[in-house]
């Protein structure tokens, strides 16, 4: 069910994995988090009609598997708009711990190395292995350089830790936009891995 004849994602395994609301049930931290980006995460609605498109192809995304955990400011952030696009378009998902999981997790690792989350993986219908998203858009590490790069000209004189702060205070006021641009993302991974337009 995954990139290799080897693979630990079975579909027996897929479905041990939680909901959403269940996910969210267990976690520890961040909660209030997870509620705020839950309420910011709708995908738009032609990125929902795409999806719906796409789940009708034999080759389409009918299952998403999300590897997370709760302390995460890419989860907190990235797995609400996850879970809105599933309840959005009928996609299945399931969440994994990622500490719990690190056999799945092992499949797919960051540039082969990192164990970055979130990560989600699609599959279609059948349990066949499409591709798979980590972490953030391409757009959200662009937009905190250039963040990053401007306080840095505004704040000449501050220590790292007001540096640090007024940049978080920033970027976390682009997180709604950073979730449409994950969408998108995803999107055009589906849209390359299927030939769906």
């Amino acid at each position: 069910m995954a990139t290799s004849k080897t693979s630990v994602v079975t579909p027996q395994r897929f479905a041990s994995g939680l909901s959403y609301k269940e996910y969210i049930a267990q976690i520890t931290v961040n909660a209030d988090r997870f509620e705020q980006y839950y309420a910011t995460g709708k995908p738009a609605p032609e990125d929902a009609e795409y999806f719906k498109k796409a789940m009708k192809h034999p080759n389409g995304p009918a299952k998403m598997l999300a590897l997370a955990e709760d302390w995460c400011p890419d989860v907190y952030r990235g797995l609400p708009v996850v879970a809105r696009l599933a309840e959005a378009t009928g996609l299945e998902l399931r969440v994994f711990p990622r500490d719990k999981h690190l056999d799945i997790m092992a499949e797919f690792l960051n540039q082969g190395q990192f164990q970055s989350v979130p990560t989600v993986v699609f599959y279609t219908k059948d349990d066949r292995y499409i591709g798979h998203w980590i972490e953030r858009p391409a757009f959200a590490n662009k937009d905190r350089a250039e963040i990053d790069a401007q306080v840095r000209k505004e704040l000449p004189n501050a220590d790292d830790q007001a540096i640090r702060a007024e940049v978080r205070t920033r970027t976390t006021a682009r997180y709604p936009l950073w979730q449409q641009e994950s969408v998108k993302e995803i999107r055009e991974l589906i849209a390359s891995k299927t030939s769906i337009k």
